[in-house]
């Protein structure tokens, strides 16, 4: 008999659903598992001031009601710039804005006009840390001399350790983390006894190491940016995310692109997960018989750090293989999700 997990409804705290016509494809995937997402600001242009982000809500709604999703919440972020001001971090505590998220200028897609040097945001941090707004970091540095898989690790030493040591009172989510480094730092950090270091992880980054990225030949579904490092790093965030520490949560990355962007010449970042990301969670988290930590991780511990409440309803994941298709829609063209032509050995109860 198939194994089955029901679970408080989860959330998703880091998520990309992109604009325009595709909202409503990549939306529909994510409203059946998740009651909230943390939506990623990097649009062209970047969605950088409070009424920009009000804009961009407006649209997702929209998508939502075309969708007739009634229970689902898009949180709202700022895009920090190296010219965001303290009053700008002032009207977004006002206006329910989930955070700021800092993008090393270049460290990913469109990320063009992130933050050239951290001092230059120390304005903004100051605000945020006044007026109890996280930080929600892309943690890599972005030097071409400095090796794509050791980006994250310096980062930590140069830019994370002397923030946090600036602006102690400050909450950071240190985002998609892929890294023995950031593992060990965000379990072992002296927080002072304060809510105010976490980190989100990602089920790719759960279930492959790089050598994924060459199964076969080149595999552009499984680039990802911050890169799939190698096994010891995966095997590390394994450990944290099935611990039950609660300064480890839930958030995909979950990153649509049109198929002929991810398959060209010098193809975008991000792999798609949304169509079944708790079931490969569950896989994650089954294949070291720590499913039973799924919930505090997908459920408990991301509303917690982020002064939320928990919600209320719930799903129920069946171990039950579900074969992914090919291709998904992506308005008018299509893309590729993670695990294409393949299968994921849990899925969401029908």
């Amino acid at each position: 008999m198939s194994k089955k997990l029901t679970i408080i409804r989860p959330d998703d705290w880091h998520l990309h659903v992109r604009d325009g016509a595709v909202l409503k494809d990549v939306l529909a995937h994510t409203t059946k598992q998740f009651a909230r997402a943390v939506i990623m600001p990097n649009l062209k242009p970047p969605v950088t001031t409070v009424d920009l982000a009000k804009a961009y809500r407006s649209r997702i709604d929209t998508a939502l009601q075309q969708l007739g999703v009634s229970n689902f919440n898009p949180l709202m972020t700022l895009y920090l710039t190296d010219n965001t001001s303290a009053d700008e971090v002032r009207k977004a505590s006002e206006h329910q804005i989930i955070g700021f998220k800092l993008y090393p200028a270049g460290a990913t897609t469109n990320s063009d006009a992130g933050v050239t040097n951290i001092k230059h945001a120390y304005p903004a941090l100051e605000a945020m840390q006044k007026h109890s707004v996280p930080l929600l970091i892309h943690g890599e540095v972005t030097e071409s001399a400095i090796d794509i898989f050791d980006r994250e690790a310096v980062f930590i030493d140069r830019i994370l350790e002397p923030v946090r040591k600036d602006f102690p009172e400050l909450r950071i989510i240190f985002e998609h983390i892929t890294t023995k480094q950031a593992a060990h730092y965000v379990r072992d950090a002296d927080t002072k006894g304060k809510n105010t270091l976490g980190a989100t992880i990602t089920a790719h980054h759960l279930l492959m190491n790089r050598n994924s990225l060459f199964t076969g030949g080149i595999r552009p579904h499984h680039y990802c940016l911050p890169i799939l490092k190698r096994e010891e790093h995966r095997l590390a965030l394994m450990e944290v995310a099935t611990s039950g520490n609660p300064r480890f949560f839930l958030g995909t990355d979950s990153a649509p692109h049109p198929k002929g962007e991810k398959e060209s010449s010098c193809g975008c970042a991000g792999c798609y997960t949304a169509h079944n990301a708790m079931g490969l969670y569950a896989e994650a988290f089954d294949s070291v018989g720590q499913l039973d930590r799924l919930e505090g991780f997908a459920s408990f511990f991301g509303p917690d750090f982020y002064s939320l409440p928990r919600n209320q309803d719930q799903i129920t994941l069946v171990q039950q293989v579900e074969e992914v298709p090919f291709e998904f829609t992506l308005g008018n063209t299509v893309l590729v999700p993670l695990r294409a032509g393949e299968t994921i050995a849990w899925s969401l109860a029908k």
